[in-house]
């Protein structure tokens, strides 16, 4: 059985489409971009800030799903300038603790909202 996640701690779809969806003990997220919640605005502040923002809305969803960054096996990275990846790397590093999810990082022409990134996770519960 699905189970549609939904929490005003991270941004509201901007499609059609849900924050994350659980299926048995997985939850697979929708891709965050740097959006401000209370706002819908993009964080300012570049890719460092965007990055931080990111993982502040996949942490909300995932909490609200009962799991949490500690419990990602699976991110998809799509970086708009593979040129930030180092940086990106940096900030993605200090959110899991050395047991390490797998990972994609794919550069893309454009993404919703002129972001400069925008990931994706699956997780279990």
């Amino acid at each position: 059985m699905r189970k549609i996640v939904a929490t005003e701690k991270a941004p509201a779809a901007i499609g059609p489409y849900a924050q994350a969806n659980i299926i048995g003990n997985l939850v697979f997220t929708s891709g965050q971009i740097g959006l401000i919640p209370e706002t819908g605005a993009v964080v300012e502040g570049g890719i460092e800030a965007q990055t931080r923002q990111v993982f502040a809305n996949l942490k909300a969803v995932l909490e609200e799903a009962g799991s949490s960054l500690d419990k990602v096996i699976k991110t998809t990275c799509f970086l708009k300038d593979m040129n930030d990846f180092a940086t990106v790397n940096e900030i993605y590093g200090s959110y899991f603790d050395g047991d390490y999810p797998s990972r994609s990082a794919i550069e893309i022409a454009r993404l919703p909202k002129d972001c400069l990134i925008e990931i994706e996770v699956i997780a279990y519960i």
